[in-house]
């Protein structure tokens, strides 16, 4: 946990989503090691950078085209990363290890690993968290490609944009420049990591989840709505004390709302509770 304090602390374009991650899958896999998955990582860099500089050798232009062109051939295509049609929400596909080991994942743990080697690379690339979808923008010289790293890199064009859009948010809804925003490190890494905790979560394994919010915590210490999460599975893994403290602490940011009543009233069960003992 003071590996990811050390991420939480760093700016938020000092941090290496991808690195960050495999801290994150350890969680899960006391004493292994992640050399393993470190080096594998730097492999990628080194092959997409090969790739690329022979496409440039045969007369491409340098340009998004021909990075996403080397990104797909190595990552897509050599090591078959796609995305787990199956069982796509399967908590593997959100433990970076798994999906190195696996070589699937869910559209926010393959993005990384497109933004691990393309960064590394100099490249820009963003992640993009559309309604109900998660792509990868790449840019260079002005131009702009979309692309899913879920489905083998396929590019998205408006028309694909605005079936996403529909299909997530109703008939009438329609593009909006706010979707174009690139989405910060540390909320694709909480988003990650939120779908681990809701998986764990299903499976009434509360002290895993609760690791997984003191991890995302670690990561992004002034995310206050980490402390309801953090509250409740306190209280649902009888640590009365901390769900006190994480409750009073997130009422004094938290604005007014449902969450926040919701709040009030846990805190004050947990505190007629304790005074009962």
């Amino acid at each position: 946990m003071d590996i990811l304090s050390g991420f939480g602390g760093r700016d938020d374009a000092d941090i290496d989503p991808a690195e960050a991650a495999l801290w994150l899958a350890a969680l899960g896999h006391p004493g292994i090691t992640l050399e393993r998955y470190s080096n594998h990582l730097q492999k990628l860099v080194d092959e997409v950078r090969e790739r690329h500089g022979a496409l440039l050798a045969a007369g491409a232009d340098e340009s998004a085209e021909t990075q996403l062109a080397a990104l797909k051939h190595i990552i897509a295509d050599k090591h078959g990363y796609s995305g787990d049609h199956e069982d796509p929400d399967h908590i593997q596909n959100a433990d970076m290890i798994r999906v190195i080991d696996r070589g699937k994942g869910n559209p926010v743990s393959l993005s990384l690993l497109y933004i691990h080697v393309a960064r590394a690379l100099g490249w820009t690339i963003w992640g993009l968290d559309f309604p109900g979808y998660f792509a990868l923008r790449l840019d260079d010289k002005g131009q702009r490609l979309l692309f899913d790293p879920f489905e083998r890199c396929g590019l998205l064009q408006a028309a694909d944009l605005r079936r996403i859009i529909k299909k997530a948010l109703g008939a009438h809804a329609e593009l909006s420049t706010e979707y174009y925003e690139p989405v910060t490190n540390r909320d694709m890494l909480i988003r990650l990591q939120n779908h681990v905790k809701f998986r764990q979560i299903e499976t009434e394994d509360y002290e895993a989840a609760l690791q997984s919010v003191e991890a995302m915590r670690a990561l992004d210490p002034s995310e206050y709505r980490l402390l309801l999460d953090a509250g409740v599975l306190y209280a649902r893994t009888d640590k009365a004390g901390a769900a006190i403290l994480a409750l009073e602490d997130y009422l004094r940011q938290a604005p007014p709302g449902r969450d926040r009543d919701e709040a009030a009233y846990l805190l004050e069960d947990i505190r007629h509770m304790t005074d009962d003992d």
